[in-house]
């Protein structure tokens, strides 16, 4: 079968990684780059062998035959390049998160229904390894119905060094985070009922929240209790890794640092470690995404040539987005959100 073509929107810090997961795929290949600052799209394609770049995404959609688009721009410029890629006709994947309002989501969506064009997500935490081996654990039944989890995602890691951007944004934990962390508990439990949400910021330097802390009831009746922070300076920084505690009605089960899993019932415990596969092109701190990157990629391949069906399709992410922004509504109101209601 012949490849699928495609380009790359955006040559910042994160494009490394998401062109490094397509290269590991046969059935597509990456034929140009696009940059504002063309001199970071040639660096890059040198770097990956990319025939040709641009600075205008309109030019290269009008020069290149392309199957489809992969936007990895900062959040204020996603609905800019879909709308671009929807008017071409090209399906389009777009880097969490999907926008910077609800209301930009649903006009996102909205134009590329019409176009009929295909629209994806790269939401790549439900892909990682250990997030799928806890849903193989929870399904197994081992642990019986849950009906808690506890979610952490806390780091005083320096992440504005290498994505300076992200201090300037007005919403920053919930729209980065959140994103990530609300879908794993969508991918494992469902939708969300629910929504309270209490926001912080403790770094001075940046404009938008730094710590989040949520309470959701899911419609099969479990709460879950999430927390991220940017600011936590803990005893050991495992950043960017989730924690995970899980109680069922018949045993619990725990993700702690490094993927270790511990898995309770009655009053015995077995220990699973998870060793993650390795790149050539990730670094010595990103472990779970690399792979998560390339599963995420593949089951979006998949759906574009029709050898199966993606998951963080456009309709199913913005049910995510509904909870980020049903968030923010809780944390400035003070109220409990019905999730439903949140149009």
């Amino acid at each position: 079968m012949e490849k699928l073509k495609f380009a790359i929107i955006g040559c910042g810090f994160w494009s490394q990684f998401q062109l490094g997961g397509w290269q590991e795929l046969d059935g597509a290949e990456c034929v140009a780059l696009c940059n504002r600052t063309k001199q970071k799209a040639d660096s890059l394609a040198k770097r990956f062998g990319i025939p040709r770049t641009y600075d205008d995404a309109e030019e290269m959609m009008k020069n290149e035959e392309l199957d489809f688009i992969d936007i990895i721009t900062d959040v204020d410029t996603h609905s800019k390049f879909v709308e671009l890629a929807a008017k071409h006709k090209k399906h389009v994947i777009c880097q969490k998160p999907m926008a910077p309002s609800f209301a930009i989501a649903k006009k996102m969506v909205q134009v590329t229904h019409e176009a009929g064009v295909k629209f994806y997500v790269h939401e790549n935490y439900r892909w990682q390894p250990q997030i799928r081996r806890m849903k193989q654990i929870l399904d197994s039944g081992v642990i019986g119905k849950p009906f808690r989890c506890n979610s952490l995602w806390n780091t005083a890691f320096p992440l504005f060094e290498t994505q300076p951007f992200l201090a300037t944004l007005e919403q920053f934990a919930l729209t980065d985070q959140g994103s990530h962390q609300f879908d794993v508990l969508r991918y494992l439990f469902g939708e969300a009922e629910t929504i309270y949400t209490q926001i912080q910021t403790i770094n001075p330097t940046i404009k938008g929240e730094d710590v989040a802390t949520s309470l959701l009831r899911m419609k099969n009746g479990m709460i879950c209790i999430q927390q991220i922070s940017f600011s936590s300076p803990l005893e050991r920084e495992i950043f960017p890794q989730v924690l995970l505690v899980v109680e069922g009605d018949r045993g619990s089960v725990r993700l702690d640092p490094d993927y270790n899993f511990a898995i309770t019932t009655g009053n015995k415990t077995v220990y699973e470690k998870m060793t993650m596969q390795k790149f050539d092109w990730q670094t010595e701190r990103l472990e779970p995404e690399p792979p998560g990157i390339v599963a995420c990629n593949n089951d979006i391949l998949q759906d574009l040539i029709g050898s199966g069906r993606a998951e963080t399709t456009v309709d199913d992410n913005f049910e995510t987005v509904r909870l980020v922004w049903a968030a923010y509504e809780s944390a400035y109101s003070g109220r409990n959100i019905i999730v439903k209601d949140f149009i």
